[in-house]
């Protein structure tokens, strides 16, 4: 079954992407191409209870099996050595990918305690937008009842946009509560 929001973007966002940034062919208009949830784990990453957790519960926001991400070097001053587990991700693509902006955008973004929209400044010179989710619980597929500690999560949205604009606008047609600042 094709996902609500991927057929609501061929059919009317890339027709609205193409006449607010002038594009002539709609292959132009930036798309979605994947997002990445991380979720670093810190000193808890030597635990393999608390890795097994952290993997059971980004498995269930992201709706695919999470991996565990290893340090590339060693550092001393972080205590990190090469090989040893640093936290667990997920990198969703096509249909999963629509599926979960759906979601995080309709149902867990509201769900935020005293949440004022995020920021634009997440978006870099490549134009993928960034941010940082302080609870994990606010997605309706963990159980609250279950969860050992509240835990931090990193999502990436990787787009095909070559500026900050072009990756604003399309984010906004998602329905993406952005806020941007006053100067600008």
């Amino acid at each position: 079954m094709i996902p609500r929001l991927k057929t609501l973007y061929e059919k009317d966002i890339i027709n609205n992407l193409m006449g607010k940034l002038n594009y002539k062919s709609k292959h132009q208009a930036p798309k979605l191409v994947k997002i990445v949830l991380n979720m670093g784990l810190g000193e808890d990453a030597s635990d393999g209870k608390k890795i097994k957790t952290s993997m059971e519960d980004l498995s269930l926001i992201a709706g695919q099996k999470a991996v565990i991400t290893k340090f590339k070097k060693s550092i001393s001053n972080f205590k990190t050595r090469k090989g040893q587990s640093a936290g667990v991700k997920v990198t969703l693509r096509s249909n999963k990918m629509y599926e979960f902006i759906d979601r995080l955008v309709n149902i867990a973004l509201p769900r935020i305690k005293d949440f004022r929209g995020l920021k634009s400044d997440g978006i870099d010179s490549s134009g993928n937008y960034s941010f940082g989710i302080k609870e994990h619980i606010i997605f309706p597929e963990v159980n609250f009842d279950k969860v050992d500690k509240i835990r931090g999560l990193d999502i990436t949205i990787v787009t095909t946009s070559k500026n900050k604009k072009g990756t604003l606008e399309l984010l906004k047609e998602f329905n993406f509560p952005i806020t941007e600042k006053k100067g600008k």
